[in-house]
């Protein structure tokens, strides 16, 4: 049966390990809940303030943990128990949640409490990922990966469809305490999930975290431009035209209840690219793909902005996500079949820096320039701007360009073996 529900996406990966099946449903509700939180906290804070450039302030917020963190995360997921970093950041962002739960009950919820809970989740995050990607890259064959990231995203948007059309209503009509509760009790599916997973072997001479580790890992990632691109071309792209800051100011426009279609509908676009995915595990110009994706995201910004009817709007949205998600299951293939597992804990830092940055940062931009100017306008000229700074960069990359994805398997081979003769540090 299941071969006929998914009979566009490639399912192998949930079969051959019981690992990934454990993370993948427990992740998944889990996500379910922390959508719900994200929604609460966007429209928490532009009700409190009315606001949009305070909505992109706590994107700031957001990615200076991320950023700091970031750096020891990687050297930490390369050297220690994966398992125990998992268990570690799922406990401390239960906490966290708590907290924001806690809050709202207060006569006057703080504003400065929204903001640590949401640089708080985004530390945790930090060091989550890249004991995430690096546990993952060991329980699944490289040939599988372009199928890992693309049922990853499928659960992605799974929640991210759901839980915002739900996470709006409940937030604007309800309460936001109650998002929170919901999110508090998801994070049981994921606590019982890394509690489960077994235990993987580290990479032979598995580095210790140090300053000289985390520069070495940037120095390897630089010296590529295979992996540079997939880094520059995103930023650019979320930089110029993330309009999630912007969400809350569109649903008093249209109204409070469609908060939660905004955000749906990015997802409801990347589940379709992710479900019909099944014809990117026989495309091998990974960067191609990349820079093709990054422009059709911010043509359909472009256009979501023009957009002067509510269903067109969403309709390009939905456009924007079905891009962005090709664009991040090719990325996501380049990392995983191409670098090798001594630095992948490193390496899903500085990947999941780049691919935050520009969304935290874009979401700030976008709020200032609205407030200066007017949402349509920031939406528009942020469309705009992608497809110009994607075009450039794609000029300055032309190994990334010309990237194939066979000879990344073999470069990462050659590495791996190399370090296990210990030709390499």
């Amino acid at each position: 049966m299941s071969e006929y529900i998914f009979m566009f996406i490639d399912i192998t990966p949930l079969k051959v390990s019981r690992d990934y099946r454990l993370l993948f449903f427990g992740q998944m509700i889990s996500f379910f809940g922390t959508m719900m939180s994200f929604v609460a906290i966007q429209w928490q804070i532009f009700d409190l303030t009315k606001s949009s450039a305070m909505v992109g302030y706590v994107a700031l917020a957001e990615v200076v943990p991320m950023i700091f963190l970031g750096f020891v995360g990687g050297a930490i997921a390369d050297s220690f128990d994966k398992r125990k970093i998992l268990r570690f950041t799922e406990i401390g962002q239960t906490i966290v949640t708590a907290i924001a739960l806690a809050n709202c009950f207060l006569p006057q919820p703080k504003i400065w409490i929204i903001f640590l809970v949401a640089a708080l989740h985004s530390g945790f995050a930090a060091l989550q990922r890249p004991a995430f990607e690096s546990f993952i890259q060991k329980i699944i064959p490289n040939d599988l990966m372009p199928s890992v990231m693309a049922l990853n995203s499928m659960r992605w948007s799974l929640s991210a469809i759901i839980s915002p059309l739900i996470a709006g209503i409940i937030a604007t009509s309800l309460g936001v305490a109650i998002a929170y509760a919901i999110d508090l009790i998801s994070f049981i599916a994921s606590l019982i999930a890394v509690y489960m997973i077994s235990k993987v072997a580290s990479p032979i001479n598995a580095a210790k975290p140090s300053v000289r580790n985390v520069i070495d890992a940037w120095k390897y990632a630089f010296s590529r431009q295979d992996l540079l691109g997939t880094y520059l071309i995103d930023i650019a792209a979320m930089f110029f035209a993330f309009p999630q800051a912007l969400y809350p100011a569109l649903a008093v426009i249209y109204g409070k209840e469609y908060l939660g279609l905004f955000l749906g509908s990015i997802a409801i676009g990347a589940l379709l690219a992710s479900v019909t995915s099944g014809w990117t595990k026989n495309v091998h110009r990974h960067g191609l793909a990349v820079i093709l994706a990054a422009i059709g995201w911010g043509i359909a910004i472009t256009f979501f902005g023009l957009s002067n009817n509510l269903w067109l709007a969403l309709f390009f949205l939905s456009l924007a996500g079905f891009s962005d998600m090709l664009s991040g299951i090719f990325r996501g293939a380049i990392w995983n079949q191409t670098i090798p597992n001594f630095l992948r804990g490193r390496l899903a830092s500085i990947e999941m820096m780049s691919y935050l940055i520009g969304p935290y940062l874009g979401s700030a931009k976008m709020g200032i320039v609205a407030e200066a100017t007017s949402v349509k306008f920031a939406i528009v000229t942020g469309g705009i701007l992608c497809v110009i700074a994607v075009g450039i960069m794609a000029i300055f990359l032309p190994k990334f360009l010309k990237y194939d994805g066979r000879e990344g398997i073999k470069q990462k081979m050659y590495e791996e073996k190399l370090r296990e003769s210990g030709f390499t540090n």
